[in-house]
């Protein structure tokens, strides 16, 4: 499953450098998949869904800093755990219940987004 940001977060922005994907920004900023991935141009997501990956995205949240979900991997592939949360001094990065995914998937984003890596 993704990790999400809760509202308790305080937006010091530890998390943000620490994020293997470039999957966490700041609240109200918008988001692209190319960000920090191998990503180029019109590309099909593992999930299926057809995106740009240079189209800027809609903020996923105006207020804190948040997590795309399309881009995180909880850190598989990189980390033995998801590095925001190791990182985060209020433990407001916590497990998304409504993105949940396999290891095998996880797994699967990371090589899409790093296939050289």
């Amino acid at each position: 499953m993704a990790i999400i940001i809760t509202d308790e977060c305080i937006n010091c922005g530890a998390c943000e450098p620490e994020c293997p994907n470039t999957a966490i920004y700041e609240g109200a900023d918008e988001w692209r998949y190319n960000d920090g991935t191998s990503l180029e141009g019109d590309v099909v997501l593992p999930s299926g869904k057809s995106v740009n990956a240079e189209e800027a995205q809609e903020p996923i949240s105006d207020e804190v800093y948040y997590i795309a979900p399309d881009k995180c991997t909880e850190c598989m592939g990189f980390h033995e755990e998801p590095q925001c949360a190791a990182v985060c001094p209020v433990d407001c990065c916590i497990p998304d219940d409504d993105n949940v995914e396999t290891e095998e998937i996880l797994l699967g984003k990371q090589k899409f987004m790093h296939p050289d890596g």
